[in-house]
């Protein structure tokens, strides 16, 4: 019998997010749509256009089944980032003809069809794609939600990280960003060899993040709620740190500054590693 209970729910928060990137955006001023963000080939207006190729990509392919461009030749998982690379950069290439306003009122209309159509999904159904970045071959729609929620997520954040407006950083919506991007843990230590029982814990610090373990089994890692032993590393890590580094904001490098590390130092640093995003 499968579970109704879906591990991770964020739907729900979708029309929260759209409506305070509308706002967000609405009140940005000419310099600010020009500003750099992390994204050091991206201005403000950039992530905007991108965030706009999501929800009419998500809406053509899921919604339509159209595909358009199809990618050939695709080997390897580091062919497929270069795949959605050229998408996304002939995408903002082509939409710095369209201006903050059209791109505002076209965001505010797909924003909502997006969120009605993903609506309409089985969260226990396979998803159209799967989690790479998780290491699935094969992911469920309420995964695949998830992460398109932590998509609008950080694309959100990293506007208003270059604009200094209010971050995203409340309990309602962080936490459930952070903990799908924590879905990546076992697949980054899948290489590390370990004693079989050894215990990795991060925690993401403060009333908005949370803990997690991973365990060492026989062939793999995978999630431990519940154990006696003593972690063998235990990670700590701040939520501004955290959404930076697990997109390729901040190097794991940079990271080893901010981060405490108690316990085995070489194996809490691999959690470093993490990256929940394609790129």
């Amino acid at each position: 019998m499968k579970s109704s209970i879906i591990p991770i729910e964020t739907l729900h928060l979708f029309s929260i997010l759209d409506e305070l990137l509308i706002e967000l955006l609405k009140s940005l001023n000419e310099e600010e749509w020009n500003a750099k963000t992390v994204c050091k080939k991206w201005t403000v207006k950039d992530i905007a256009s991108h965030l706009l190729d999501g929800n009419l990509r998500g809406l053509s392919i899921s919604r339509d089944s159209f595909f358009g461009e199809k990618p050939e030749n695709i080997n390897s998982y580091n062919d497929l980032i270069d795949f959605l690379n050229q998408l996304n950069m002939s995408w903002t290439s082509a939409t710095k003809r369209l201006s903050p306003k059209v791109i505002t009122e076209l965001l505010e209309t797909t924003g909502k069809q997006y969120t009605a159509h993903l609506q309409t999904l089985n969260p226990f159904e396979n998803a159209i794609f799967s989690i790479a970045w998780a290491g699935e071959e094969t992911s469920l729609n309420w995964f695949h939600i998830a992460r398109e929620y932590t998509e609008k997520f950080l694309h959100q954040q990293q506007i208003r990280n270059a604009v200094n407006k209010p971050a995203l950083l409340t309990k309602n919506l962080f936490y459930p960003f952070i903990q799908t991007f924590i879905q990546a843990l076992p697949h980054v230590y899948k290489n590390v060899k370990a004693e079989n029982g050894t215990i990795i814990t991060l925690i993401v610090t403060t009333e908005i993040g949370g803990e997690w373990s991973i365990i060492k089994k026989e062939n793999n890692w995978s999630f431990i709620e519940l154990f006696d032993a003593e972690p063998t590393s235990i990670v700590k890590i701040s939520p501004d740190d955290a959404w930076l580094l697990f997109s390729k904001g901040m190097t794991p490098d940079d990271a080893k500054e901010k981060v405490e590390i108690i316990g085995k130092k070489n194996l809490g640093e691999m959690a470093l590693n993490t990256v929940a995003v394609m790129a």
